[in-house]
């Protein structure tokens, strides 16, 4: 330590006298004119790869007696032989950290002086501690603020490219880049160094404005590999010129998932500087959404979706961030494998009759169906004798004999999957009684597959194949359990008789009723035919929802005939055990709500909606907790939402909005069930939708223009308007699908008027139509309170042909294979209630 405090005081004192001397020399530069010149330390200093002839070199050297000052460099120039100062491109590598009195912090003294001659202004060292800690001046947001300016004054040098056309703004913004680059490279080799940039800033007078940074900055931030240069990439990079392409090719990409497996988009979109990616379903943003089965970008911004359904299935599209006018669209399908049903599973046919095996399939793409009997191809055998229609959906056998006794295997098969079942037909003499006619013959025709009409007189059980009264349970019949009266004298109601809201049938083992002015709904079983039990729920209980997936029963009770204290009640395992009760939810005010159907392809749901009194939002609620798990708002649509339908296909819900006035009603709103978002209007299309069971067909009658129009839902999730019907029923009652009997996977609509005694029957894949009329006038819907429907139309199941549709005073029985009249029933009144039992 001593020999260092011995040798480091001489150097120390000869650096102070060179200073000293190198101030005085300076004083003598100023006062030759030559202005910030101090004195050159003798020192060599290499520069661009050589030893440069400096004021102590050789004799003759120009630079001998050529004193340049601190930061400055005598060279020779090639060109004339003459001595010339130069900044100095390069100092030492070494930290003796220092302040300029430009407020900036520099690695050594060289540093200071080097930058005092490039910016081409006086820069002395500040000798204070405070100078260490002071922050940095040029933050992120004056860099900003200083390329903003930068661009800003470089339409003055483009003066020639005013008449330029450029596709985007990015191609005008890297027009401007290249040229402004070309500006400041003085020597055209590529690279801008920091002499170039102070050249600039004084030629510019850049250094004249406000700002806390200056032109070297752009090195300080931008110089990504440090080598003191800015290639045009890095000047790119600096000021944001991002250059992104979409090959044409890739402009639309078609992904095809099998359901319940996951898959992967990528976007396409590639170049220098790409933002991040953004992905968008229906114009929502998916990137910020905490969405349970798309919830993975990716480094590469790929989008990810797990446990794929046909709700996914739609337009995706993707584009950089702030780039969208360069987007991918990607079509998502999601293909199903078949599954079918098939009817009967057992019959028994006499010699001599016809019979009929039924079997119905979904999937996507649309299965073909083929027939097996005993394991044997039936196509070879097809004839008169044996037929097959609506494109293998049934199998017809003209008259049957005993031969025909087997077992018939329905085949459904698309690109993903197969599936199939068996339909069994005895053909035997009813004599011989075997087991599989009594199980025919008796239990399947005594119970199952009948309607059950509610009217003021009690229950009517009608088998609608021979328009046959199988059982009437009257009024003053006892419930089993209670020993009450069916339907005893209500306060206010003479003479006496019975009123019902809503019935339902659980599982083909009860039927649950309401009786709204009773405060309470009646359990019948279907296998007794009798009242078994009286469930008591709140006050004026008007709407029963069956929901499979739960075996729940939902009831909606108003609480009084004002709808004032509406609530919203559960019954939980509704179709087994012998006593039911409800369960009240937590939710008050309820006007409505709304449970998606299931069906073939979709066997469970979770979600259900509820909407509030004037509120104008629905709110999603988990049927499994009856708890709220999200309110979407529909605020910004003025939307009090009056009733809803749902599609599985791209997950769709469509809301009836409550019309603001009559003359210009609210079109529906879409909402998308994968984002839980407002989409936003359906078109111009106003009223209640309804939509068929396989989600392909959107329904709604227009009471304003007297219209029913109607929308069909591609396998690609394109929604489109596909007829408008024409209608004489002034105003549409209720609505209901039937099955095609001349065409697989395809439906027919039949509709009801609430004023007159018109019923419209209408194929939905061709748009034809047929108005049966004379069906007497339906109830006034002044006496029918609890619902829109004063005239109920209820079909006989997926397999059934027959429907069914009251009037004030009587009962209609439609054949829907033949689109007609079956029969009347006379002197059922008030049977505006109608639920189906049954298998089909």
């Amino acid at each position: 330590m001593g020999q260092l405090g011995v040798w480091a005081l001489p150097a120390l004192l000869g650096a102070a006298f060179c200073l000293a001397e190198g101030w005085r020399s300076a004083d003598t530069a100023n006062n030759t004119g030559d202005a910030y010149q101090p004195l050159q330390p003798l020192l060599k200093t290499e520069a661009n790869g050589r030893i440069d002839r400096l004021s102590h070199g050789l004799d003759g050297d120009p630079c001998r007696k050529r004193y340049c000052g601190r930061g400055r460099q005598c060279v020779v120039s090639e060109v004339t032989g003459q001595a010339e100062c130069r900044c100095q491109e390069k100092c030492h590598s070494s930290f003796v950290p220092v302040c300029g009195s430009d407020g900036k912090f520099y690695e050594n003294h060289c540093e200071v002086y080097r930058t005092s001659c490039l910016q081409k202004r006086r820069i002395f060292i500040i000798h204070s501690k405070d100078c260490f800690f002071k922050g940095d001046t040029c933050t992120m947001a004056e860099y900003s603020k200083l390329k903003s300016m930068i661009l800003d004054i470089q339409p003055k040098v483009l003066r020639g490219n005013h008449g330029k056309n450029y596709e985007t703004g990015m191609d005008q913004k890297r027009a401007l880049v290249d040229t402004m680059f070309k500006y400041l490279d003085v020597n055209r080799d590529g690279r801008l160094g920091s002499e170039e940039l102070a050249q600039i800033s004084m030629k510019d007078h850049l250094e004249d404005s406000l700002l806390e940074c200056t032109m070297q900055d752009l090195l300080r931030y931008d110089d990504y590999n440090n080598d003191g240069h800015l290639t045009l990439h890095e000047f790119y990079t600096a000021f944001q010129v991002v250059q992104i392409t979409l090959p044409e090719d890739k402009r639309v990409s078609i992904t095809t998932v099998t359901v319940g497996l996951s898959t992967v988009l990528s976007c396409a979109i590639q170049g220098t500087l790409r933002p991040p990616i953004i992905w968008k379903r229906n114009s929502i943003i998916l990137n910020f959404l905490d969405l349970e089965d798309i919830n993975d970008f990716g480094d590469d911004g790929s989008l990810y979706i797990t446990k794929v359904t046909t709700i996914h299935m739609g337009n995706y599209s993707c584009h950089a961030y702030g780039y969208e006018e360069l987007s991918q669209t990607h079509v998502l399908q999601v293909n199903v494998p078949p599954v079918i049903l098939v009817y009967p599973e057992t019959q028994a046919q006499e010699p001599g009759v016809a019979a009929s095996l039924y079997c119905h399939a979904d999937g996507i793409p649309n299965p073909k169906i083929t027939w097996l009997k005993n394991g044997m191809d039936l196509q070879p055998r097809i004839s008169k004798q044996l037929s097959l229609l609506a494109n293998g959906s049934e199998l017809h056998v003209n008259s049957v004999r005993y031969e025909d006794t087997g077992a018939y295997t329905c085949i459904a098969k698309n690109e993903v999957g197969v599936d199939e079942d068996i339909s069994s037909l005895f053909v035997e003499d009813s004599a011989r009684k075997t087991l599989a006619n009594i199980l025919w013959r008796e239990e399947g025709l005594s119970v199952g597959n009948m309607f059950y009409v509610f009217s003021d007189e009690g229950i009517t059980i009608l088998q609608p194949g021979e328009c046959e009264i199988r059982r009437q349970i009257k009024r003053t019949e006892r419930i089993v359990a209670s020993y009450e009266e069916m339907c005893p004298k209500s306060e206010g109601i003479l003479p006496q008789r019975c009123v019902w809201s809503s019935a339902v049938s659980v599982r083909d083992r009860y039927v649950y009723v309401t009786q709204p002015l009773q405060k309470r709904l009646l359990v019948i079983d279907i296998q007794a035919q009798k009242v078994v039990q009286a469930v008591d729920t709140d006050p004026v209980p008007v709407k029963l929802f069956y929901d499979k997936s739960h075996d729940q029963v939902w009831v909606l009770s108003w609480g009084d005939l004002q709808r004032s204290h509406s609530t919203l009640q559960v019954i939980s395992q509704a179709s087994v055990g012998e006593t039911h009760r409800v369960v009240r939810t937590q939710f008050q005010r309820v006007d409505n709500f709304f449970l998606p159907p299931t069906n073939l392809i979709i066997t469970h749901v979770r979600f259900g909606f509820v909407f509030l009194k004037s509120e104008p939002a629905v709110h999603k609620i988990d049927l499994e907790t009856f708890r709220r798990v999200k309110s979407i708002s529909l605020k910004n649509y003025s939307c009090v939402p009056v009733s809803m339908a749902y599609t599985h296909l791209s997950g769709y819900y469509f809301i009836q909005c409550q019309s603001r006035n009559r003359t210009t009603p609210t079109p529906q709103l879409i909402i998308d069930s994968v984002t839980d978002t407002v989409i936003g209007y359906n078109m111009d299309v106003t009223g209640q939708p309804y939509v068929s069971p396989d989600g392909r067909y959107i329904v709604t009658p227009d009471d304003q223009s007297g219209k029913i129009r109607i929308q069909t839902l591609s396998f690609q999730g394109e929604l489109n308007l596909t007829w408008e019907l024409d209608t004489p029923l002034q105003q549409v009652s209720d609505l209901v699908f039937q099955h095609s009997f001349t065409e697989s996977n395809q439906y027919s609509v039949v509709a009801t008027s609430a004023q007159g005694t018109d019923l419209m029957f209408s194929d939905l894949s061709s748009g034809q139509r047929e108005v049966f009329g004379n069906l007497k006038e339906p109830l006034p819907p002044l006496s029918w309170p609890w619902s829109g429907a004063n005239r109920v139309v209820v079909s006989s199941g997926l397999f059934g042909q027959y429907l069914v549709t009251p009037s004030a005073e009587s009962l209609f029985v439609l054949n829907g294979k033949q689109s007609g009249l079956h029969c009347e029933v006379s002197d059922i009144k008030r049977g505006n209630t109608v639920v189906w039992v049954g298998e089909v």
